[in-house]
């Protein structure tokens, strides 16, 4: 029986014979979603040996230890949401008491309690991920995985044991880890890893970083009681996002009591009797019991030995693919965060699906990287699709149409909660296409998942009109706006001498 690969961008066929000698025909290093999803989904296309490895479990990853379901399932998305959850309830407590519910004590919040459940969570998805694994009938190993030739991997056991297999094709899917800047001091500040696991809360905390996880624990922090200083390089946080939705943030985020540093750095981090105190680029010094590092993550790739055989990376260990995940080395392929493509575990579950596809299923599949929607769960969340305003004035070749809508949710007339949701769609004046959408405010990121299928299948601003909404909803404003808020000029003009 004949089976279909693809090497350099061609299908060609190998038969079961030419494979026989390989104990694998995929062997998988790193069991997050990714390599999750890519080793059941080869499988069900016709492979019939498929192993991958991963390091035993820890909530705190290591480059000893790790567990199935990765950073996502174990020390990401997962438990970060539950902790949003948690820290949400606050201000919902509080809100109810102008709803006629009767809050006569002083509200307590019991962090031992949400991180067991944290964890019995993490241990539950974890043991379903096994089983997902086991039921597709692809084994499971317990240990580092490295590149020990072109077709071949070793196993390191935590017991030292070291096993190696064969195998037709090799997937790399190790994902990323947390970066710390080179500060003096920088030993004594945790990553988002060790925030998820705190044994006590925290009573003052300061949070280095302009991205979503540094918004996010903000967010978390301040909303279980925690003082919160929030220090990032740019004027606004949130890098790359809608400069407009990036102030709603901020300014969400600032009248919810975090105090926000922007422009401003740490220099230095000293160990005190009464915490860690940290130094500014401005002089300043302040105190805290915690010192969050959220400034940004690295490929995990250093320890797969890649050199050995000639897999080709960046200057930041990201591994190099080509639009099918395949490396320089034909038996080599690499999907999710290790590559640094577009680090959203959703996508990781995709490049895995189009690996199997490709690979095992005769159908050269390339990932589709347009109009993937994404989140920010601060308090309230962010979402977006699309292309941001200044990104579709900067590709558009016509003028863009900005609609927005800023109103206070239905919720919040009674609660008296002083904050808006913010609501935007960018349409190309031309074509009257809808290019991006992004909102900020309760439920954002369930409302956003809607309006990205409307966007992915080419939604005109008319067919957002036509739409009925849902009353009373604030979904409802994204098929209501009808009022220009501002029209672009997004032509590109030919650059001329003057």
């Amino acid at each position: 029986m004949a089976r279909k690969m693809l090497i350099d961008g061609e299908l060609s066929q190998t038969n079961e014979a030419e494979e026989a000698h390989f104990d694998f025909d995929l062997f998988v290093i790193g069991a997050g979603s990714g390599g999750v999803r890519a080793s059941r989904f080869a499988t069900n296309f016709g492979a019939k040996k498929v192993g991958i490895c991963e390091l035993p479990f820890h909530p705190i990853s290591s480059e000893v230890i790790g567990g199935v379901g990765g950073t996502c399932v174990i020390r990401g998305c997962v438990p970060k949401k539950i902790l949003v959850y948690g820290a949400s309830f606050g201000g919902e407590l509080e809100d109810a008491r102008n709803y006629g519910w009767e809050l006569n004590e002083n509200l307590d919040f019991n962090w031992k309690k949400l991180l067991k459940k944290k964890t019995d969570e993490i241990l539950r998805l974890n043991g379903i991920y096994k089983r997902l694994l086991s039921n597709a009938g692809v084994k499971l190993y317990e240990g580092e995985g490295r590149i020990s030739g072109p077709n071949e991997v070793e196993v390191t056991q935590l017991d030292g044991t070291k096993l190696r297999y064969s195998a037709k094709h090799i997937l790399i899917a190790t994902g990323s880890r947390a970066q710390r800047p080179d500060i003096p001091g920088q030993e004594l500040a945790i990553t988002s890893d060790e925030a998820l696991s705190l044994e006590e809360m925290p009573k003052s905390a300061i949070v280095l970083g302009g991205g979503y996880i540094a918004v996010e624990f903000a967010s978390i922090w301040r909303g279980m009681g925690a003082s919160v200083d929030l220090f990032f390089r740019k004027e606004l946080p949130l890098r790359g996002f809608d400069d407009e939705m990036r102030a709603v943030v901020a300014r969400n985020l600032e009248g919810r009591g975090v105090n926000m540093h922007a422009r401003t750095s740490l220099t230095e981090l000293v160990k005190t009797e009464d915490g860690i105190k940290v130094r500014t680029d401005h002089g300043e010094e302040l105190v805290a019991d915690v010192v969050l590092f959220a400034t940004g993550r690295v490929p995990n790739s250093k320890r797969l030995n890649l050199e050995a055989v000639g897999v080709e990376v960046d200057k930041m260990g990201a591994i190099k693919v080509n639009e099918h995940s395949q490396t320089n080395i034909p038996s080599i392929w690499a999907i999710g965060d290790v590559t640094n493509r577009m680090n959203l575990t959703p996508v990781a579950l995709m490049e895995g699906t189009c690996f199997a596809k490709t690979v095992f299923g005769g159908e050269p599949t390339k990932p589709d990287y347009d109009h993937i929607p994404c989140a920010v769960f601060c308090i309230p969340p962010l979402s977006v699709v699309g292309l941001s305003e200044e990104q579709a004035i900067e590709q558009a070749n016509g003028d863009i149409l900005v609609f927005t809508s800023s109103f206070n949710p239905m919720r919040n007339t009674i609660s008296g909660r002083q904050e808006k949701t913010v609501m935007k769609l960018v349409v190309d004046a031309t074509t009257d296409k809808v290019l991006g959408a992004s909102m900020c405010g309760p439920d954002a990121a369930e409302i956003m998942q809607g309006i990205a299928i409307a966007i992915k299948c080419g939604a005109t601003k008319a067919q957002f009109d036509s739409t009925v909404g849902i009353h009373p909803s604030a979904a409802e404003e994204f098929v209501t706006m009808r009022s220009v808020s501002r029209r672009v000029e997004g032509a590109k003009k030919p650059k001329t001498n003057l």
